[in-house]
């Protein structure tokens, strides 16, 4: 069980973290002010202020099959959008679903094999004990930005879960650190490093690079016949045996600044989105929005280097779902009206529904960052289109 740190109670050990943070922030190429998640803020910091609901989610999933658990991402997102006090009933309701005891240890991952535990789905326990060894070691920006970095080429691990959970957990670590918080941050990690996933990828032989919005235009559509049914995981690996995909792996600029290309990316994805969005896709396109949107998260505690190959593997994941979810249709024009922040947020949450509540915060958190009410509209569509729970 896990117990609140005392970081922010007593100065002395604040001080030293924060000392130790600098330091490690140098030697790791990061600014020190970087390093300071703790001091980090992000689109509805303020409802942090009352966040204690959420280790008291987090203490209540504990257990729970890591596969498929949105739990944990649905509760941090309640957080943002400033509903605290409806994240114990949904986890009430929610972890009701799991009847799968948590997985054994099958093979201890270390330093020293962990390249062969990729993707070992029979040791998602293992990289959860070894993720945990690590942020005791280190400080946990540090060794999410060495992680980031060495599993970004699978970002398409359990369909983008494992980035997004990820994702969630450090913006809850950067609003406030305790243990229970950094087991979360391990589970996000083993998640991506368990479930493991390449995409294919060949070179930009032509040395075009295209904003999102004009590279999705290129992005081949895997034929309806070759379509892979079950989950968006299974899903993905039709793209392995697609040619044609891979020749539009490099084609996104990624060199400008990493905000902005993110930006580009989830107003892309949500586009598409609208456009394509029918009955038996709709989980599958807002996974691109979701995914793509979650990079944001860990960007402020990535190095340079680390900021761009993620944002290029984010690309390459929301391509990818694209391709094997969109139909290359356009669906009639939304009219034009007024959409609200607090009834987007009402629906959400009334929905009792993990995707409604993570797309509709994303898309929000989109919209403060870039200002297009296609986010607001993709936002409202899905929640018409999401039953509730």
């Amino acid at each position: 069980m896990g117990t609140t740190r005392k970081t922010e109670s007593s100065c002395l050990p604040r001080r030293e973290f924060i000392r130790n943070a600098a330091t490690l922030a140098v030697a790791a190429g990061l600014s020190p002010a970087v390093m300071l998640g703790c001091q980090a803020t992000s689109s509805g910091s303020d409802a942090f202020n009352n966040s204690d609901a959420m280790d008291q989610a987090l203490e209540m999933l504990t257990g729970l099959e890591p596969f498929a658990n949105h739990g944990p991402m649905a509760a941090e997102a309640l957080v943002s959008l400033g509903r605290v006090d409806s994240i114990v009933p949904f986890v009430n309701t929610y972890k009701k679903r799991f009847s799968s005891p948590y997985p054994t240890p099958y093979q201890a991952v270390t330093s020293a094999n962990w390249r062969e535990a990729l993707g070992d789905e029979r040791r998602v326990a293992d990289w959860a004990n070894f993720f945990n060894r690590e942020l005791k070691e280190s400080a946990w920006p540090i060794v999410l930005n060495r992680w980031s970095e060495r599993l970004a080429p699978g970002l398409a691990a359990a369909a983008a879960h494992g980035l997004i959970r990820t994702a969630h957990a450090t913006r809850s670590l950067s609003a406030k650190e305790t243990d229970l918080r950094l087991r979360e941050l391990a589970e996000g990690l083993s998640y991506w490093a368990a479930y493991y996933e390449e995409l294919p990828e060949n070179p930009n032989v032509t040395g075009v690079r295209l904003k999102a919005s004009e590279a999705i235009k290129r992005v081949p559509l895997v034929p309806v016949a070759k379509r892979r049914g079950g989950s968006v995981t299974n899903g993905l690996r039709a793209v392995n045996e697609f040619a044609p995909f891979a020749a539009v792996s490099n084609i996104v600029e990624t060199t400008g600044q990493p905000e902005k290309v993110i930006s580009e990316l989830t107003e892309a994805f949500a586009t598409a989105y609208l456009k394509n969005v029918v009955p038996g896709n709709l989980i599958v396109l807002l996974h691109a929005v979701t995914c793509t949107s979650g990079l944001r998260s860990l960007l402020p505690y990535l190095s340079p280097s680390a900021a761009q190959r993620m944002v290029h593997y984010g690309w390459l994941v929301g391509a990818a779902l694209y391709s094997i979810g969109a139909l290359g249709q356009t669906n009639e024009s939304i009219q034009e009206q007024e959409i609200k922040r607090d009834d987007l947020i009402e629906r959400a949450v009334a929905t009792k529904e993990e995707h409604a509540i993570k797309f509709t915060e994303a898309c929000l958190r989109e919209y403060s960052h870039n200002s297009n009410a296609i986010y607001l509209q993709a936002a409202r569509d899905a929640l018409e289109r999401i039953p509730s729970v």
